[in-house]
């Protein structure tokens, strides 16, 4: 006899957090200690149909009711067997194998519908019939577990409990009544042994419960979202446009857990985590200011409205991209799978911006209860000082554990490849994907795999720089098979960005920005890069020179920014100490940080090597008009004289023996001593940054200032024309 079984506090903590699993003894009492290998049972009257499976003394057959392993320990789910099939799946080593596999036909506990509608009249044991079905490995299966009607049960334990040391226990459920978990309806109350007789019955109970329960959640029509608020749309109107916030919706999910005393919990491996309390820090003494002391002036309530960190009331110009991404995340929460969804963009046309509107609206459908819950969790690669950070940011976000970086890949591996009909849906936005690239594009690959495995549901929203990142960090095979949904976010035109400054000073109250300045600035943005943050803070400065010279000389005109005021806006960007010395430095370091800015172009991985580098100085040298470059910076790649040095020899250069070049289109090179000294000097000066490593041309490099402010200070200077800075 097992021994007996108590369910310790702990125990119903991991229980109710795990999301419904019925709670078992973690043992193979059923399946033997041995590992054998499964077995097809075929039928006796149709011997190519498969009727069952075998691992040892062991069988399943069709229509049994079957307990699979959760990913906690000491639970399972509970299901029956629909069909057999057998899958060819690739393995770590390459190699191909035959997978075993049963279509399974899931049954639901009370604690998957938490947070919903509850009947209030749930037994202890008691489950419901789902029409959800889902594909299994054999190997996923832990025993066999018997279904009775209520009559059934109380006639078989009268006590109305299955004895604690019953080898029973943990294996016997009551089923009155089926549901539909996304919108939590019920079917009639009905006797199991009469709607349920064996594996023929199985497509008349799934055709009753289909019919007696909703499918889908009640819209409501003719609504829109607004912020946190819902209005009534107007009859034809058709164009998409983005929610205004009424007033700013509370931090986190819906299904966010509230903050507690530490509490202990189990991860899938055992190892027992205490989850430690947020850092709490002694509130020091504050002066609180009033709005009207901090905007007595047209002047700083426009400053306030233009700053980039202001939260708009609405994102114009970017109906359709908001319809796009809304649509997919929509599409994936409800259907229950996962999705990786790329959304590419130059700096400043709005993809994080609109990507959080869109969760906002998502996560305001939920609490009206039009949409099943999610998580969300946001990953900027920017703040965090190591990519492998991001699993552990995604496993405390998913179980609220926080453990190494190590440890939380092999959890996350096994959360994913584990099935389970009761996983939440977890949308993750990883944005500045760029800064997430390792040295094996390890982060990047996961994170674009896990969504495509079959019991993840998980959604990557990826937000990176780049069109073609993936294609470029991954390989071909790689990347083919991940199946992104794109989405482009394009650069402002003048005309969107003259609409978005417009729309931030709506609220002013007072005409102190002239039309014209607008345009202008607009205009000058859009010719160079379309980034609406840099657009934003030339009429901020602006306004702030306007501002002073009111105060100056209250004139009649003094107040108003002008098309003058702009210029002087744009005169003082560039006429910063770092554009000061980024026009006085010499030829070569320039044409140095021409070839870094085309690498970062082409290649959208912030880091390059020396080499890379250098060997694009000799195209760009080549291709060059500038005579210039063609007599100090290249060198004839004939010559005894290139030979390497500390930083190597240069690709396609002849070797000591004095031979030819390979390729006899390559005459010219680029002296490697003089950009080295380039290098060397722009890391001085803390432009770049530089790793050294002793006569190798590995050695990475990166730029250390905005590459904006590099483009805008050597855009008009004459010695570097012709070198991409104004493109």
């Amino acid at each position: 006899m097992p021994p007996k079984r108590t369910r310790t506090n702990l125990q119903q903590a991991r229980h109710y957090l795990s999301g419904g699993g019925v709670l078992r003894e973690d043992s193979d009492d059923e399946l033997g200690l041995e590992d054998h290998p499964w077995e097809w049972i075929y039928s006796s009257t149709n011997p190519s149909r498969i009727a069952g499976a075998r691992m040892g003394k062991f069988e399943i057959r069709l229509g049994d009711t079957v307990l699979l392993k959760a990913p906690t320990r000491g639970e399972a789910w509970v299901a029956i067997l629909y069909g057999f099939s057998e899958e060819e799946v690739e393995d770590e080593d390459g190699e191909v194998e035959v997978q075993k596999k049963a279509t399974m036909m899931w049954f639901s506990s009370e604690k998957e519908i938490r947070g919903r509608k509850k009947r209030g009249d749930a037994l202890e044991n008691e489950l419901y019939i789902t029409a959800n079905f889902d594909e299994n490995p054999l190997e996923t299966i832990n025993g066999k577990a018997t279904v009775l009607s209520q009559e059934a049960f109380d006639r078989r334990f009268p006590t109305g409990r299955v004895p604690k040391g019953a080898r029973e226990n943990g294996k016997v459920f009551v089923c009155r009544r089926g549901v539909n978990v996304r919108t939590a309806t019920y079917t009639e109350e009905w006797r199991w042994e009469e709607v349920f007789k064996g594996w023929q019955s199985m497509d008349g109970l799934l055709e009753m419960v289909e019919g007696q329960t909703v499918k889908t959640r009640k819209r409501k029509a003719g609504k829109a979202y607004e912020g946190d608020e819902f209005v009534v749309g107007e009859e034809g109107e058709e164009d998409p446009k983005t929610p205004r916030k009424r007033r700013k919706l509370g931090a986190g999910t819906p299904t966010e857990r509230k903050k507690g005393t530490p509490r202990k919990f189990a991860t899938p491996t055992g190892r027992k985590i205490v989850t430690k309390k947020a850092l709490e820090f002694t509130p020091l003494g504050t002066r609180v200011l009033s709005p009207a002391q901090m905007q007595a002036s047209p002047y700083q309530l426009a400053r306030s409205t233009l700053h980039v960190s202001a939260v708009p009331h609405a994102l114009p110009c970017r109906e359709s991209e908001f319809e796009m991404v809304h649509s997919h995340l929509e599409a994936a929460i409800t259907a229950g799978t996962g999705a990786c969804i790329y959304i590419s963009g130059t700096p400043g046309t709005g993809k994080t911006a609109t990507v959080r509107e869109v969760v906002a609206s998502l996560q305001a459908a939920v609490v009206e209860e039009q949409l099943d819950d999610f998580y969300f969790v946001e990953i900027n690669g920017m703040k965090v000082t190591d990519p492998h950070q991001s699993y552990s940011l995604l496993w405390e976000a998913l179980k609220g554990d926080r453990v190494s970086s190590a440890h939380a890949l092999d959890l996350l591996e096994r959360e994913f490849s584990t099935p389970s009909p009761r996983r939440v849906p977890c949308v993750v936005l990883m944005d500045e994907l760029d800064q997430l690239v390792t040295r094996n594009q390890g982060v990047m690959y996961n994170f674009f795999n896990w969504p495509q495995l079959r019991h993840s549901r998980l959604i990557v929203l990826a937000v990176a720089n780049t069109m073609d990142l993936p294609e470029r960090t991954l390989s071909n095979k790689i990347s083919s098979r991940l199946g992104l949904t794109r989405i482009t976010f394009p650069g402002y035109t003048h005309t969107q960005l003259m609409a978005i400054i417009q729309s931030r000073l709506e609220g002013v109250g007072q005409v102190i920005v002239d039309p014209d300045a607008v345009q202008f600035a607009s205009r000058k943005v859009a010719a160079v890069s379309g980034d609406a943050r840099r657009a934003l803070d030339m009429c901020r400065r602006a306004i702030e020179i306007a501002e002073q010279e009111s105060l100056a000389d209250p004139g009649a005109k003094k107040g108003i920014v002008t098309i003058a005021t702009i210029k002087r806006a744009i005169n003082e960007a560039t006429s910063t100490p770092l554009a000061a010395h980024l026009r006085s430095l010499p030829l070569a370091s320039k044409l140095f940080l021409a070839a870094l800015l085309a690498r970062l172009r082409r290649t959208g991985i912030t880091e390059s090597t020396l080499a890379d580098v250098v060997d694009e100085t000799r195209r760009m040298g080549t291709m060059s008009q500038s005579k210039q470059i063609e007599d100090y910076l290249l060198t004839s790649a004939a010559t005894p004289t290139q030979t390497p040095d500390d930083l190597g020899a240069v690709a396609n250069t002849p070797s000591k023996r004095g031979k030819p070049a390979a390729k006899k289109e390559v005459d010219k090179a680029a002296r490697v001593l003089g950009l080295g000294c380039a290098a060397q000097e722009l890391a001085e000066a803390g432009i770049v940054g530089l790793e050294t490593r002793h006569g190798d041309r590995v050695g990475r490099i990166r730029l250390g200032v905005s590459e904006e402010d590099v483009r805008a200070a050597l855009r008009e200077d004459d010695e570097s024309k012709g070198l991409g800075f104004g493109s």
